[in-house]
Order: C-alpha cells, then structure tokens, then sequence
C-alpha cells in the first residue's frame, strides 16, 4: 500500500513509501483511509518540537474512511461502513491514564497518511451520514477538544464563550456554542475572518491587532461580568489576557501554545474569581462519539479552508506552518 513517512523531525523528511498493507487481529478493523486533517500536533512532530518514540512514522493523528475488513469478534461494523478513528483509539472513555492517552496516531501508532489502518473496534466512531469523509476527518481532535470546552465550563443557553483565533478548535467552537445557545466573542487579526466567523453566527468580533488589549473589550463587551468560558489557544502572549477576560467562576480552557509555551498570570485573579484553569489533550473516544452525534443532530458543517492531494503533503504542512493563514481546518484528500 502506499503510504507518507516522516524520517525525521523536519519537514523535507517526509517521503512517499510502499509498505506492506495490514490486516486485523481478533477486535480490530481494517480501514480504509479517505482524507486526513492537520493539527499542529503535526507541525510539532514534524519540526522536532513535540518528541516521537522512533522515526519513520506514519504521520497525522486525524482521519476518516471506510471499513475494508473486520476481525474476529467485532460485531458492531460492517464493511463498507463510514469511520472516524479517533486520535487516541486505545482512551475509550474515563479519565486519561498515560497508557492510553500517551498512545496518539501520527506519533506512537500509525498515523492517517497511509491507504489502510489497523485500528480497534473501539477506537472507531460512525461517520454523521450529512459529512464527506474529507469534513469527517476534522472532528477527533479538534471538534472533541471544542466539546471538552463546553462541557467543562457548562455552556449553556446565555453562556458567554471567549475563543482566540480562528483556527480549527475555535470554529468548531463557535458552532457548539451557538447550537447550545450561547453567546460568542471571537477574536482574529483579520477582519476576513471575523466577517466569516460572524457568518457563522459569532456574536461580537475582535480584531486584536487593532484592540490589542482584547481582554478588556471583552469585559466591556459583557459589561464588566467577563466570559464563562475562554478557550486559550495562544500561550505566552494571551494567558495572562484571559485570565483577566474570565469571569467570576469561570474556565480558562487551556489548549494551545502558538506563541510559546511558558506563560505567568495574576494568581491573585485566578483565587479570587475561582477560576477553573483546566488544561486539556483531546479526549476519549466517548467524547468523539458525543461531539460526532451533537454535530449529525445540529447538522454543523465543519469549516475546511484547504483541501490538498496527497501528494501536495509537504505543501499542506508548509500552509499550516505559515500561521494565521487558514480559517477552520487543513484536510489532505487520498
């Protein structure tokens, strides 16, 4: 089968390869991948910032395709079924414990750059019947991190939800917060994006190039009460920021680190509005399965900015290298 390595921690390492395509064991599926998408764990792994077991690996955490065959004893697919494998297949559900969740696609087991995957049963959700397979392969990571969000701040109807950027966690975001209910202040350097970001029902747009003090817009914007729940993408530049755009028991839901990965805060803010500061890896399959299904019920369309072949694999990492270019997410097509 054909396959995309990584050789090393750089991104002129990767490479087209024939391997030998796998077959599944007792509880497993075979699947045929159709589409991958971009998370910047990628980019990490790609650039030697986030440390991989060995080299080659079969890259790309995120995915989707179709069941090719079945192993012993699994009961609950058929060949020809739509899947998304999630990101980390062996965390079904519970809390994280290292010696499922370290396990992540693209980093310790094979990624979705490759014809066909061997995954667990249990690791696979039914793809929402009103997706392509390109739309679908946007969900485990980004789509199950924007759910995590929510639901760890509680966001309901006439919840204030803060996102930074417009990336893909942001957008997806952005949608379950609005089919909950809730009231959404996005911010972007780009007044394209805010415009596209208001299309898709956002509520009050920063442009933080132009505000940089975007916290404060916030407070004033919710009339000093600040938001329930910030989703904290940025790091260095914004954790402090949201700590003071938080409001009174609030989450700073911490996911990212695009401007760096050190950060201070005001403790003394942190104390005494009790905030939830809650850092976050994604999530269990079962949290996939329930995103995916909240996704099919409210008929959300996950945002693709580019789609690229795979052959333009190294052209889609360079996009996603560039920052700030994309809105939503970066698929690659097989």
């Amino acid at each position: 089968m054909r396959a995309i390595e990584l050789s090393a921690p750089t991104l002129e390492a990767l490479r087209s390869v024939t391997l030998a395509q796998p077959h599944p064991g007792p509880g497993e599926v075979l699947v045929r991948m159709r589409a991958a998408s971009l998370n910047f764990i990628d980019l990490a792994v790609a650039t030697g910032r986030y440390k991989v077991p060995h080299f080659p690996i079969v890259p790309v955490a995120d995915g989707a395709g179709e069941v090719a065959e079945i192993g012993a004893g699994v009961g609950e697919f058929a060949i020809g079924d739509r899947v998304i494998p999630h990101s980390k297949p062996l965390w079904v559900g519970g809390p994280a414990r290292a010696s499922v969740s370290a396990a992540t696609r693209g980093v310790v087991l094979p990624g979705s750059l490759a014809e066909y995957v061997v995954l667990p049963a249990s690791g696979l959700v039914p793809t929402p019947a009103h997706l392509s397979d390109t739309a679908a392969a946007t969900l485990p990571i980004a789509a199950t991190t924007a759910w995590r969000g929510l639901r760890a701040a509680n966001v309901r109807p006439g919840s204030v939800v803060a996102l930074i950027g417009t990336g893909g966690v942001s957008v997806f975001a952005l949608q379950l917060a609005k089919a909950a209910g809730a009231t959404v202040i996005i911010t972007s350097s780009s007044d394209e994006k805010l415009e596209r970001a208001k299309a898709l029902g956002a509520d009050h747009l920063i442009n933080y190039r132009r505000t940089p003090a975007w916290d404060e817009a916030v407070l004033e914007l919710t009339n000093g009460e600040g938001a329930d729940l910030i989703i904290e993408t940025g790091g260095t530049q914004t954790f402090g920021r949201s700590v003071n755009a938080a409001a009174v028991g609030a989450t700073v839901f911490v996911i990212g680190f695009v401007t760096g990965a050190t950060a201070s805060a005001d403790l003394m803010a942190i104390m005494t509005k009790a905030l939830n500061v809650q850092g976050n890896n994604t999530g269990p399959v079962s949290d996939l399965r329930d995103v995916a299904r909240a996704v099919a019920a409210s008929k959300i369309a996950p945002v693709v900015d580019t789609t690229f072949g795979i052959d333009e694999v190294p052209q889609a990492y360079a996009y996603l290298a560039q920052g700030g270019q994309h809105f939503g997410k970066i698929a690659i097509a097989h």
